[in-house]
């Protein structure tokens, strides 16, 4: 049997590609919080594999607390990016639900419709079978 289509069935596709396109965006955004927090361990393993110096000049003493003081900065930007993250996935997990209701109310409305026209389409053929019956019925009585 041939797909019915009604007056819903291009709004559910197109609910569909909506509710896709969300879910890759879900999925980016899932991504992009997994490679923060990556990073974000890459940059504490960073800052514990600096030796502070016991001994050496001062611009080298110097030199380290620079390093150690910028890499301390990058872990608050990592942490920064984690929060950023973490937000994008929060509002990707919120648009996908509100596509996947959309899509399910728009695939319901189109069953309903479905539904009409087979009952509708049942009905006439009830209609056609009781006529050719009559039909057949007269012409046994003419006969």
């Amino acid at each position: 049997m041939a797909k019915l289509k009604t007056r819903f069935t291009s709004l559910v596709t197109l609910k569909k590609n909506k509710m896709q396109e969300s879910e890759q965006v879900l999925s980016k955004a899932n991504l992009a919080l997994n490679n923060a927090k990556s990073a974000l361990e890459e940059s504490y393993t960073f800052l514990n594999d600096i030796e502070e110096p016991k001994s050496g000049t001062i611009s080298s003493l110097l030199a380290n607390r620079v390093l150690l003081s910028s890499q301390r900065n990058l872990i608050n930007k990592n942490k920064e990016w984690i929060n950023f993250a973490q937000k994008q996935l929060e509002q990707a997990k919120e648009q996908l639900k509100k596509d996947m209701i959309e899509h399910e109310k728009f695939k319901y409305l189109e069953l309903e419709e479905i539904k009409k026209i087979i009952k509708k389409q049942k009905e006439q053929e009830a209609k056609d079978l009781d006529e050719v019956a009559l039909m057949t019925y007269a012409q046994k009585d003419n006969l």
